[in-house]
């Protein structure tokens, strides 16, 4: 049920990863004219208000207090006041809990707009230069080690490319995951800093990657693409239509007067199908 006239919009906006540079007009816009602003942190949201001359009610929206807070902001939407959802880098929802307060408004009926703008994954996923537009976006790893390797399991045939987030110092943790998950030889992708003066992407082996880390100490957060599983080659024929030749090459060369038996054990041989079930067949098609 939509909300009456007098009932304020929720703004889902989108901010940089790191460079300030890349916000959007739309973006600024709108963070000047909302009546507040929910922030994943407080002081992070602060730091970019400033950057732009912006001046906003702040209101800490976060993990630990997002169920009491986001009733908070649900009443003050309703009351009549517009506010912005920020995340701290990138779009809010996205790794990020500010989908619980999206859940909120659109169950209270709020209207709801969203002001897109940059997003880490889809940059990484960008400078990894994968053929193809398909990937999974799997977020940070738990840190409970059975969650993790379950998580993991789950995607040991993935066949698209998988992008997680990563803190600097799980990075090894996870690389060793990687490898006993993956193997050693599967390639990815290691993002870090991007956007900011030190940005760095790497693309190598799991095991080159390892052998890096372990001795140079991991900096900045990072984005990992690793790449899907290799897909199986095909097989040349499928079981029906091997057995169709079998049996038609089979035919012909007892046409040509070859013995039954060594027919048949010719033409198993060469479709990899068992001379007695090309026997079989043959029986069943006389």
């Amino acid at each position: 049920m939509i909300q009456g006239e007098n009932a304020g919009k929720l703004y889902i906006v989108g901010t940089p990863i790191g460079n300030l540079g890349d916000i959007s007009v739309r973006a600024l816009e709108t963070l000047k004219q909302v009546d507040f602003i929910a922030a994943e942190d407080t002081r992070v949201a602060m730091k970019l208000l400033s950057h732009f001359g912006i001046s906003k009610p702040l209101i800490s929206y976060y993990e630990h207090n997002m169920r009491q807070r986001g009733e908070l902001v649900l009443q003050r939407i309703l009351a009549g006041e517009n506010c912005a959802l920020t995340t701290d880098a990138g779009m809010p929802v996205i790794s990020d809990p500010g989908g619980m307060l999206v859940a909120q408004c659109r169950e209270a009926g709020i209207r709801m707009e969203v002001v897109p703008g940059p997003c880490a994954l889809i940059a990484a996923f960008a400078l990894a230069g994968l053929p193809g537009a398909r990937f999974c976006f799997e977020g940070f790893l738990s840190m409970n080690k059975r969650s993790r390797r379950e998580h993991l399991a789950s995607l040991r045939g993935e066949k698209r490319a998988m992008i997680f987030y990563e803190a600097p110092h799980k990075l090894c943790a996870t690389l060793d995951d990687f490898i006993e998950t993956f193997g050693a030889d599967r390639q990815i992708l290691l993002a870090r800093e991007l956007t900011k003066a030190h940005e760095e992407s790497l693309r190598m082996t799991l095991g080159q990657a390892k052998e890096k880390y372990a001795q140079i100490p991991p900096r900045g957060e990072f984005v990992l693409v690793v790449d899907g599983a290799a897909e199986e080659p095909e097989q040349a024929q499928d079981a029906e239509t091997a057995m169709e030749a079998a049996q038609a090459l089979a035919g012909r060369l007892m046409a040509d007067g070859m013995p039954r038996s060594a027919a048949l054990k010719t033409a198993a041989a060469q479709y990899g199908i068992s001379k007695n079930a090309l026997y079989d067949s043959l029986l069943n098609e006389n």
